[in-house]
């Protein structure tokens, strides 16, 4: 049964209730305030503006000049150059295609940000989750600790018990206080990094819920699943087909440069005017450009590969560790510690049981299920990392 929890807020416009949220509430909630997703998507739509100028046309020019004679009062004569370059036009064709290669790249690697960014959110609410079992756990050993004291205090009055025993109790009461405290401890710094990721909205989350994981894993899907759809393998490949059409916008560039115009000259009575067109050849400019563009085009395939190789070595140790978890998570019966615990209680209570054996059976038991929360948290952060790209 999911628990409810109230939080109030103010707001401007008074008290608002605020419900605890599940973990794709709260994943929705941190895609859309997180700052750095945010930033990103700024800072890329200012990239993609900046590569779009790239390709752009030259800036027209305007140049005017007076000439002045002797024996002539004021101006003799004057020029009006209004002119325009260019690059040869298959370049601007091969300029835009590696421009949408860079663009492309830009999306991927804002995509791959929001994923990172979720993927710590899920992780935090992970955590929350196991300290909310472990919380519940720990509510039952001082529900257990209390009812023990309060049998054992009156057992002492009666004269059937010892101080030696009650103070045992009150240690172990003691004992349940600080590891509550340090829950709650824990608990409040995973929810403030939650916040801060939230953009430091309010948010609350109560959950005791894993999600779902497939049961049965196939790697060869997985590993297709994953290797196709990684964000930044995807923005290196975006990358590395850039850099290609670059390498072939730099064998362009011998190509000469167009300049077309028109120019107007006055004179004494005299009025002429034309088309101006020319060109310059890039004898010296694009020296060494290709050699640069080759060398530029093998290191993003290089990076490429490299990306690719650490995404492959990730994804078969990642499974290799669900498998491991999984494996050892099996070992735990939790139907039988628990049912252990309730005839431990009931023999202490009905005196065939010490209470300082009962604390060490109970003790080893509570660890038992301590360890289990841990493999399960770490089972569900593992699973998480590997289907990153369903975030």
């Amino acid at each position: 049964m999911k628990r409810i929890i109230l939080i109030t807020t103010v707001c401007a416009c008074g008290l608002l209730p605020l419900q605890a949220q599940s973990v794709n509430e709260v994943l929705q909630s941190v895609a859309q305030h997180n700052k750095s997703i945010q930033a990103q998507q700024k800072n890329g739509e200012a990239e993609k503006i900046g590569i779009e100028a790239e390709n752009s046309l030259e800036d027209p020019t305007v140049e005017y000049s007076s000439f002045f004679s002797k024996g002539v009062n004021g101006q003799s004569g004057s020029e009006l150059v209004v002119s325009q370059g260019f690059d040869f036009p298959t370049v601007y064709n091969s300029r835009n295609r590696a421009g949408r290669d860079k663009k492309e790249a830009v999306d991927y690697r804002a995509e791959a940000l929001r994923r990172n960014v979720l993927l710590e959110a899920k992780t935090l609410c992970l955590d929350m989750i196991r300290l909310n079992r472990q919380r519940d756990l720990l509510d039952k050993r001082m529900q257990n600790a209390d009812e023990l004291l309060a049998l054992y205090e009156e057992r002492l009055r009666a004269g059937d018990a010892t101080v030696i025993e009650v103070n045992k109790i009150k240690m172990e009461r003691m004992s349940i206080q600080t590891e509550v405290l340090q829950n709650h401890t824990d608990h409040r710094t995973a929810l403030q990094s939650l916040l801060a990721l939230n953009g430091n909205m309010p948010l609350t989350f109560e959950g005791r819920e894993y999600p779902t994981i497939p049961t049965t894993l196939d790697f060869e899907a997985l590993c297709d699943e994953v290797l196709g759809q990684d964000a930044e393998l995807k923005a290196a490949e975006a990358d590395t087909r850039a850099a290609e059409r670059n390498l072939t916008v730099n064998r362009q560039k011998w190509l000469p440069k167009l300049e077309i115009g028109y120019r107007r000259n006055t004179g004494e009575g005299s009025k002429e005017h034309g088309f101006l067109v020319g060109g310059s050849i890039p004898l010296f400019s694009n020296r060494r450009q290709v050699r640069m563009a080759q060398a530029q085009s093998i290191g993003t395939r290089l990076q490429a590969d490299e990306i690719r190789l650490k995404a492959e070595a990730a994804l078969h140790s990642g499974f290799n560790e669900l498998q491991q978890l999984g494996r050892a998570m099996s070992v735990y019966d939790q139907p039988l510690m628990t049912q252990t615990l309730e005839l431990l209680k009931e023999s202490v209570k009905g005196g065939e049981l010490s209470v300082t054996d009962y604390f060490v059976e109970a003790d080893q038991i509570y660890r038992n299920l301590q360890a289990y929360m841990e493999l399960e948290c770490q089972y569900q952060k593992v699973a998480a990392t590997l289907y990153k790209n369903r975030l």
